[in-house]
């Protein structure tokens, strides 16, 4: 009867780490989809702005709606959702250990070669005695010609652009990329 319990917890084991892994596996699903609610929303209010005003406008959006989206989405999935980098715009979204860590490994990765595009990574971490599932999605650097990241974020920037820049982020760091380079990562904490 002892052989016969041993071998039944044997195959639990497996099943049980199955579900932990199937709950994790869930969770980056619902942290990509998450992302891309926040970067469809961000990316529609910005081509909005460049339309009325062209950077100096779309400036403002990032000033003003990115924290405001990442907020209603926090809330309406009792989240933290946010957006970080290495070279910060707003100090407001810096980036804490673990996340820093991670944007550290996106550029190794990017240094050997792989795209930022697909590039992600999810872990389950114990902070302050409690659970939490972090994700983060790395934010590359597309050519200009797709999208205009490079006229706020690029190596040269329009004195106009750089003096609302200024006026709004004094302490700004998050220029003098080139296309294909990680620019930062949206960042995602689910309590466990």
């Amino acid at each position: 009867m002892k052989k016969i319990m041993g071998i039944a917890f044997l195959c639990l084991a497996p099943l049980s780490a199955s579900v932990a892994s199937d709950d994790v596996q869930a969770r980056a699903e619902q942290s990509k989809q998450v992302v891309q609610e926040f970067a469809g929303q961000l990316m529609m209010k910005m081509k909005t702005a460049m339309k009325q005003g062209g950077p100096v406008e779309a400036i403002k959006v990032c000033n003003e709606s990115a924290p405001l989206i990442a907020g209603q989405i926090s809330e309406k999935n009792n989240w933290k959702v946010g957006r970080t980098s290495l070279k910060l715009r707003n100090p407001a979204n810096a980036p804490d250990a673990w996340e820093a860590t991670v944007l550290k490994k996106f550029a190794e990765r990017r240094a050997a070669g792989e795209s930022p595009e697909k590039m992600a990574y999810f872990e389950v971490v114990e902070e302050g005695g409690k659970k939490n599932f972090r994700f983060m999605k790395a934010i590359g650097m597309p050519p200009l010609q797709t999208m205009p990241c490079l006229k706020c974020h690029g190596e040269n920037i329009d004195s106009n652009i750089s003096t609302k820049l200024k006026e709004l982020y004094p302490t700004d760091k998050a220029v003098g990329y080139k296309p294909g380079e990680i620019r930062g990562a949206f960042t995602i904490v689910q309590p466990m």
